[in-house]
């Protein structure tokens, strides 16, 4: 339906923009220069793409409620009824000008189409998070008893409050719930951010949609249905993206007032001249002329009305002119422009919203984890004893952690990889989910040792102190808000490994030239203080403006507190635990290689993984919106200049008329300036030489948001 909506209004558009350029003096065109060829796609597109807009244009003038729909309504019908009186009726002498309703039906269409696309995409987000919620779960009858048989499959529709839960390994929590037997490791970066797994034993609480690890475990159900937290993000969203734009709202008051003016200064045009001034001025009754029209000579002959005629024909060249074709043109052109800038320097704009909210930006809040950092875990430190290296204690603690797919395991791992460190044989792997592994190393040229490798906890359980040497150090990188791994050999503790998340490049430089542009810059995440702390004082953010261990609905209450103090708020993230936060904001700005949740909530996407792009999509947005701007000022002087014209201004004094077909060819040259003008966006912001990858990772992108709907 969407993509029949877009070509319906292509074609109005290019019929009737063929119209005007023979209209404005240009070679006729074989095939569309017979009038009845206008005549009747005019009519066929007020009938059947124009005939919703009619319709609900009336029921707000009938319930007194003019909206944008009642204005376009009244001009379209006045450019089409004064052409059919003029085709009809040719000794009045009018010309006809069908081309004009056609044009604004085309691009009002075309308005409808972009906010249909907006609407499935908010859709799409929605299902996104509802998709994260398993559809089935494993019931259980007595968790002491997990045999075969005491192990029903449900709908997870169907689960009550109380009622207990087996969740497996790999799988996601069907609802919110106590853990009351086993212990596992659990996802939880879609809910706060956090990349490091949540260690969960018998007492601790779970959240539905995150992510089991490493254990089988039973559950009991606490929240279920739309009571889980992960309903009540899908709530925040929805509610965040059903409010309508100020843009919109601006418009609908404009288009209701712009109405009933128009039809009250027809309504005097009228009565003026037939009472007034026909009396005033009798001359004028014979001597008007017609303001000539490009290529129609004849138009300027005089020609002899009655008061009534004359009345009429002023009446209705007001009600033609205050058709808003520049008025329908001065947003959707400069967006498009806008958003066509933005796919080819990497950013995606959604629309005229988010344009007029960036403009009056003055606080952007990041997330941390996957936005300032890298958001995956990665070794930072290595401290050895005296009489070790930190090769070594890397390469020991890699040849056991290999064992385990856990987070921590794959960021040794991979740093073991990096440094070109062989990996010893390993057998007799031991996992202890939230404390770490075991194994016993083997080396081909000596005596097998056993290797502990985990917290704290994981040493002291097994009777290992910490050595003295390597205590401060391992103070200093918790402090840092890193996660600290020890690791033993042969029940003596060897070093310590710090493993965090590491800054994005370009972070620094981002929040600092945010805070240059006049924006206070602060960091909202549901990581631990420390860690946030940290962040924020590598990147230069104050410690007053530093919000940690936030949940999700609580990251949407922060912005909206700073909303209700007058704040303009940007929030910049990537995670699901985002998608609350980026709804609410003013304007949400997510990176391309976030979730879809996210990146379908914001207003703004990075389609390239550069934190600076953040600088580049404030700065388009900005001048996006002032070419919206300055397009409704011509939009609006045209009106002003038009419409004295129309109403007999310059009748007395010169015996001008400004006809129907010459307030059509103004409306024409109006609708150019505001194309012009936004076509002019394009010289501040030129497209860059961009490697080929990138374009089709934007064309990419557009498809998948196209498939979508």
């Amino acid at each position: 339906q969407l993509r029949q909506q877009l070509a319906v209004a292509a074609i109005l558009i290019f019929l009737s923009t063929l119209g005007h350029l023979e209209m404005l003096g240009f070679s006729p065109i074989p095939g569309f220069s017979n009038i009845w060829f206008h005549y009747g796609l005019a009519t066929v597109a007020l009938l059947v793409p124009g005939r919703p807009i009619l319709i609900d244009g009336w029921k707000g003038l009938r319930h007194n409620a003019p909206n944008m729909n009642t204005l376009v309504g009244l001009g379209v019908l006045t450019a089409y009824l004064t052409s059919s009186a003029a085709l009809w009726f040719p000794q009045w002498g009018w010309d006809c000008f069908f081309d004009e309703p056609v044009m604004l039906l085309g691009f009002v269409l075309l308005g409808r189409a972009l906010e249909t696309r907006a609407r499935n995409r908010a859709s799409a987000a929605l299902r996104a998070l509802m998709n994260l919620q398993p559809q089935t779960v494993r019931w259980v009858a007595n968790p002491e008893d997990l045999t075969e048989g005491k192990i029903v499959n449900l709908p997870a529709a169907q689960v009550r409050v109380g009622e207990w839960l087996q969740v497996l390994p790999g799988e996601k929590m069907p609802v919110d719930g106590e853990v009351i037997s086993g212990a596992t490791t659990v996802d939880e970066s879609m809910l706060t951010g956090e990349p490091m797994p949540v260690t969960k034993h018998t007492g601790d609480n779970v959240t539905a949609g995150t992510l089991n690890q490493s254990g089988a475990i039973v559950v009991r159900a606490l929240r279920t249905g739309k009571d889980t937290t992960l309903a009540q993000i899908v709530k925040l969203v929805r509610e965040a993206q059903t409010r309508k734009a100020p843009v919109q709202q601006f418009a609908d008051t404009v288009a209701g007032y712009f109405t009933y003016a128009m039809m009250t200064v027809a309504a005097l045009t009228f009565g003026f001249w037939f009472f007034i001034g026909t009396h005033l001025w009798p001359e004028t009754l014979a001597a008007a002329r017609e303001f000539p029209m490009m290529g129609q000579v004849h138009a300027a002959l005089p020609h002899h009305y009655s008061p009534l005629l004359l009345s009429l024909k002023l009446c209705i060249d007001v009600l033609v002119v205050a058709c808003p074709c520049a008025l329908g043109l001065a947003t959707p052109t400069a967006i498009l422009v806008g958003t066509g800038i933005g796919a080819n320097q990497g950013l995606l704009i959604r629309g005229g919203d988010v344009l007029e909210a960036v403009r009056s930006l003055d606080t952007a809040i990041f997330d941390k984890t996957g936005t300032l950092t890298t958001g995956k875990p990665t070794v930072t430190d290595c401290h050895a004893i005296a009489s070790r290296t930190g090769d070594e204690l890397l390469q020991l603690a890699a040849s056991v952690e290999r064992g385990t797919q856990h987070p921590l395991a794959t960021a040794i791992v991979q740093q073991a990889q990096a440094n070109q460190l062989s990996l010893l044989p390993t057998r007799e792997f031991q996992t202890q989910p939230g404390l770490g592994v075991s194994g016993i190393v083997a080396p081909t040229d000596g005596e097998p040792f056993p290797v502990l490798v985990g917290n704290r906890g994981w040493l002291e359980a097994a009777g290992i102190a910490i050595d003295p040497t390597v205590q401060p150090h391992s103070e200093t990188f918790a402090k840092a808000g890193k996660t600290v791994v020890y690791v033993a050999v042969s029940g003596k503790n060897i070093g310590a490994i710090a493993i965090g998340d590491r800054l994005r490049e370009g972070a620094k430089s981002t929040v600092n030239r945010l805070q240059n542009m006049g924006l206070e810059v602060m960091l909202l995440t549901g990581d631990r203080i420390e860690a946030a702390r940290a962040i924020a004082d590598a990147v230069g953010i104050a410690p007053e403006n530093v919000l940690a261990e936030v949940r999700p609905a609580g990251k949407a209450q922060a912005i909206a507190t700073l909303q209700d103090r007058g704040r303009n708020v940007a929030a910049i993230g990537d995670g699901i635990n985002d998608a609350p936060a980026l709804a609410q904001a003013d304007v949400g700005i997510s990176l391309h290689g976030g979730t879809d949740v996210a990146v379908e909530t914001a207003g703004i996407v990075l389609m390239r993984d550069r934190l600076e792009d953040i600088i580049q999509s404030i700065r388009l947005g900005r001048a996006t919106f002032g070419k919206i701007r300055q397009n409704l000022f011509w939009a609006f002087a045209y009106n002003s200049l038009g419409i004295p014209i129309a109403a007999g201004l310059l009748l007395p004094k010169f015996g001008i008329l400004l006809n129907p077909a010459a307030a059509a060819a103004m409306m024409a040259l109006s609708s150019v300036t505001v194309v012009s003008n936004s076509l002019l966006l394009q010289a501040q912001f030129p497209t860059p030489t961009q490697p080929q990858s990138l374009k089709n990772r934007v064309r990419s992108t557009q498809a998948t948001s196209e498939s979508v709907m």
